[in-house]
């Protein structure tokens, strides 16, 4: 089953790995971004090439970042999509992400002329860094971090997989394709299109993007990392007088009896007032950069392991050993075989380890049905992800036609909202998708997980409901030397 790219072109593994690029999925997006801090970091002059030329590029942005500046210009400037041709990031199902769009861009233009104002005349750090941008803005995070720093550097991506191809890949999987946005011309203020041959999929093209450039979870710098940190930042501060302000205004901030939640806005509210802080966050992170290499190498081996080999095992035996990829009657029986199969997997076959991160739960159903989706490659049925119709998006539909259509839905038991859930929610999705089918998946990764939906099934009456469908992820509960 030619779920990627080394299978897809008929490559061995072994080749993309000595290129040192990753074994993306051709399927499904995989967990992984690229990281500018690593570009900063790297002892490759390609690299710090590669984060000189966007520094360039938004020293440029701010230059031009007058509060008149047309709207047309700054969708030119600023707005950008997804490079979805790296399947790299959330999307489940595909490769087709939101991109950059108008709130981010507002968010860019506005912090040009605030926080990041001095860009490119840093004191206290060693360089400037892009990741500034989201430990300030609210609703700027990893994922557009990742997503500018990727359409910065496409023209590089584009050389690196075109000679990829042109060196290992038979030239029936080539072709040429006109790429947009590939290179900044800064006389004109405009983006230019190249031509390149690359690896051809359906319609579109694919890039590859090398390893050491990557990582899971958090970019180095991030905003939950810089209020971990912020205990030790005003100790950071030259200035006795200033340190001494920023502590008051912090416990003015905190009032009685603060709780965890108080304390992180009491954070962002006192980096707001003295910003100035956050360049001593990032002389911190710069100073701990030889860190950041390896915590991101075994991320994204991390990664490699499960959604790579681990995966390409479990396909291999599920068509070797089993009539899992038959078509069954209908689409529900298709759903529920799958959820069950997907709770075997995890109960009894080490699956567990799947849907933990260094050993800790999956934080939220995402990251569980990332992994899901990539089981139903194969099925005979139309499964769609995230469909919305006016009610709110559901995790799966899958159908055979206009008329035999079922619903998947994926919970944590941790969820606060799971009794109202498993109530009302499902119910209003079936009726907007014109389906009475639909299954529910619940996953408890911890003992007190699995009490809470027992009460709450039994509160329901739905003990003996076939649809629902409860996956025991405790780590603490399997046996040792279970088969992996």
């Amino acid at each position: 089953m030619d779920l990627h790219f080394s299978q897809f072109y008929g490559l061995e593994p072994g080749v993309l790995r000595d290129y040192g690029a990753f074994d993306i999925s051709v399927v499904s997006d995989l967990p992984l971004f690229v990281d500018p801090f690593l570009l900063f970091n790297s002892e490759k002059s390609e690299y710090q090439a590669l984060h000189a030329s966007m520094l360039r590029y938004l020293v440029c942005l701010r230059d031009t970042a007058t509060a008149d500046l047309d709207p047309a210009l700054i969708a030119i400037l600023y707005q950008f999509k997804e490079v979805k041709q790296n399947w790299l990031g959330f999307t489940v199902l595909g490769n087709g992400g939101s991109g950059l769009g108008p709130k981010f861009a507002a968010a860019l233009h506005a912090s040009l002329g605030t926080i990041l104002k001095g860009f490119g005349n840093e004191i206290v750090t060693r360089a400037s860094h892009l990741e500034k941008l989201c430990l300030i803005s609210s609703g700027v995070g990893r994922d557009n971090v990742s997503d500018f720093t990727t359409n910065l550097i496409k023209e590089f991506l584009c050389e690196y997989t075109a000679t990829f191809a042109h060196d290992h890949m038979d030239a029936g999987h080539v072709s040429e394709f006109a790429v947009p946005r590939v290179r900044f011309n800064y006389g004109t203020k405009s983006w230019e299109t190249r031509r390149y041959r690359l690896p051809a999929l359906k319609n579109d093209y694919v890039l590859l993007t090398p390893i050491d450039m990557l990582t899971r979870d958090e970019t180095w710098i991030n905003h939950s990392d810089m209020l971990h940190e912020f205990p030790h930042l005003p100790e950071a501060l030259p200035d006795d007088e200033l340190r001494a302000q920023v502590n008051q205004y912090f416990r003015t901030q905190l009032g009685r009896e603060p709780t965890a939640k108080d304390r992180a806005r009491a954070t962002d509210e006192t980096i707001r007032k003295y910003p100035q802080l956050i360049d001593y966050y990032i002389k911190r992170k710069e100073d701990e950069g030889d860190q950041a290499e390896s915590v991101s190498a075994r991320r994204v081996e991390e990664t490699d392991q499960v959604f790579v080999q681990q995966l390409q095992r479990l396909l291999k035996d599920l068509q070797d050993r089993t009539d899992f990829y038959s078509r069954p009657a209908s689409s529900y029986d298709e759903s529920l075989d799958r959820a069950r199969f997907f709770k075997h997997y995890i109960e009894n076959q080490d699956g567990y380890r799947l849907i933990h991160r260094d050993g800790e739960p999956f934080s939220n159903e995402k990251e569980v049905q990332l992994y899901f989706g990539l089981v139903w490659y194969g099925s005979a049925f139309d499964v769609n992800r995230e469909v919305n119709n006016g009610r709110g998006p559901v995790d799966f539909k899958v159908s055979n036609g206009s008329i035999d259509k079922s619903l998947i839905e994926f919970k944590l038991a941790s969820n606060s909202q799971l009794k109202r859930n498993l109530e009302k929610q499902v119910a209003i999705y079936e009726a907007a998708n014109q389906t009475r089918t639909s299954v529910k998946v619940i996953i408890c990764y911890t003992e007190a997980d699995q009490a809470k939906v027992i009460r709450v099934l039994k509160e329901l009456k739905l003990e003996a409901e076939k649809s629902i469908v409860v996956i025991d992820a405790r780590s603490d509960n399997k046996p040792s030397g279970s088969r992996a």
